[in-house]
């Protein structure tokens, strides 16, 4: 338990510490895109089908199924939270900050709109569909979290109902080793959603990552000692069948797609380099599935 926490947490944590380096966060953002996509079609959806397997003999795509409900729940909550935001932010009175930023283009100087007009309506704009972001990426961020932590109790439980003591070892370091990983692309993550996030917020996320692990060794123990190994594969299989299409959302809509837009321009910022980024992140998930249990 104390391993496994107190990679995490590091592990977490540490690139808040590196958020001032530019050419880390273009990369990083894409190699952790590369990481949850691998995560998620690789060991999720792998998981999940597997379980679903043994479990019925019904010959239904379970896994897929539920992966698709965890993308069109997130994409719902990405939806929701943005109209809420946005119909927030009209009665507020800065709804009119795309009308008139449409009027300035449509019409231009003929209207005798000035430089300095033009560029009042396009930092209105720019903040308004900012904050929409914002709100945007504040759900996604906490369904990340949640999947995430998911993930990582039925990983723990995985240890805790281990037969033996080499096997519970051996699942250690195949679960720390993934851990390590996730948590680095997590941190990397939510500086992309939430990039002035402080530093207690950052810690809180990570800690709740680190502990989830533990708490699903505890788990696991209870669940071997009372013999409820059903129930347990039960709520593993809809767990990771949903977190696999979640994954896919975040790093798909959010991560490989939008990326992370330096303030100035950094050398690593080209598509080459992003492209050996994701395949950096696919790559290593690729070779931790090796010793999966």
């Amino acid at each position: 338990m104390i391993i496994i926490f107190g990679g995490t947490f590091v592990a977490g944590v540490s690139p808040y510490v590196l958020k001032w380096n530019e050419g880390f966060l273009v990369l990083g953002t894409q190699f952790a895109g590369g990481v949850f996509l691998g995560t998620a079609m690789m060991h999720f959806l792998s998981d999940a089908q597997k379980v679903f397997e043994d479990l019925t003999q019904k010959e239904y795509p379970f896994a897929f199924m539920l992966a698709c409900v965890g993308y069109l729940v997130t994409m719902l909550a990405d939806c929701v939270i943005s109209s809420v935001f946005l119909t927030q932010s009209k009665k507020s009175g800065h709804g009119d900050d795309v009308e008139l930023e449409e009027a300035e283009m449509g019409k231009g100087r003929g209207n005798g709109v000035t430089p300095q007009s033009q560029h009042q309506v396009h930092a209105g704009s720019n903040h308004h569909f900012a904050n929409v972001a914002s709100a945007s990426s504040l759900g996604d961020t906490i369904l990340l979290i949640l999947a995430l932590c998911f993930h990582s109790l039925f990983e723990g439980i995985a240890i805790g109902v281990a037969e033996k003591k080499g096997d519970a070892w051996k699942a250690l370091w195949t679960i720390s080793l993934h851990k390590t990983f996730a948590a680095i692309a997590m941190g990397i993550a939510l500086l992309r959603m939430i990039p002035n996030r402080p530093l207690l917020s950052c810690a809180a996320y990570s800690f709740a990552f680190a502990a989830s692990s533990p708490v699903g060794i505890a788990i696991g123990i209870i669940i071997d000692a009372t013999t409820q190994g059903a129930l347990a594969d039960w709520i593993f299989a809809i767990s990771m069948g949903f977190a696999c299409g979640v994954f896919i959302y975040v790093s798909i809509n959010h991560l490989l797609s939008k990326g992370y837009t330096p303030q100035k321009p950094v050398q690593v910022d080209t598509t080459y380099f992003k492209f050996l980024a994701v395949l950096l992140g696919v790559g290593v998930i690729a070779v931790v599935m090796i010793w999966d249990t």
